[in-house]
């Protein structure tokens, strides 16, 4: 008889646990929204003259 106590409370624990999904993330909360530095900025996408320096 303990034996199915035991198992009814490691039941319980498990559903506690992973008995639901976790909350919906909306795509609004995932995304940001940021100003893009004005072209000939000091970091400029491509430099050619560097590109030999990194892959």
């Amino acid at each position: 008889m303990s034996r199915n106590l035991v198992q009814d409370a490691d039941t319980a624990a498990r559903q506690a646990r992973y008995g639901s999904l976790p909350e919906r993330i909306r795509f609004e909360d995932m995304t940001e929204e940021a100003e893009a530095a004005p072209r000939g900025g000091t970091d400029v996408a491509y430099d050619p003259a560097g590109g030999w320096k990194h892959y």
